[in-house]
């Protein structure tokens, strides 16, 4: 199998947060390929970084929201197909402490918003994958898994 098979063939371990407050979610508007996409707060799984480290990583990086994650929500794969690449992404839900305004939000993130799930469901501007919508479902029905199921020999 040639490398870039290969690589294209392991999945890609990503983190995301799903972050309520007064009945809106947090997301980003990010630009992937020249054009806008709604997504939760998310990202890779770096080197020698827990899974737990990664989410409040992302989430500061991408919002300028300081996250103390409380629960997973639910780990999900998801083949992309147009990409040929598959992702597994672990998500959490958790805590918001404190925000800072001024700080630059990484790079391709627009802006951070609020939204309900209503006004993302009617948005113009296209989820970035369907795990958007079904972390959130899975938010909404309960689902919660204590952060003790996740083990790291790191």
């Amino acid at each position: 199998m040639e490398k870039n098979n290969l690589m294209n063939s392991r999945p890609r371990v990503t983190v995301a947060s799903v972050l309520e407050r007064d009945g809106k979610f947090l997301l980003v508007e990010e630009q992937i390929n020249h054009r806008p996409v709604l997504n939760q707060p998310a990202g890779h799984l770096e080197l020698n970084e827990t899974l737990v480290d990664a989410v409040v990583r992302e989430t500061l990086e991408e919002t300028a929201w300081t996250f103390a994650p409380t629960h997973l929500t639910g780990i999900y794969r998801w083949r992309n197909h147009n990409a040929d690449i598959t992702y597994v992404r672990f998500c959490f839900t958790g805590t918001l402490l404190e925000h800072d305004p001024d700080r630059r939000l990484d790079e391709g993130i627009v802006r951070a918003s609020w939204f309900t799930l209503d006004e993302l469901q009617r948005s113009t501007i296209p989820l970035r994958s369907p795990l958007v919508l079904r972390c959130i479902a899975d938010y909404q029905a309960g689902q919660r898994y204590d952060l003790n199921l996740i083990t790291e020999v790191v």
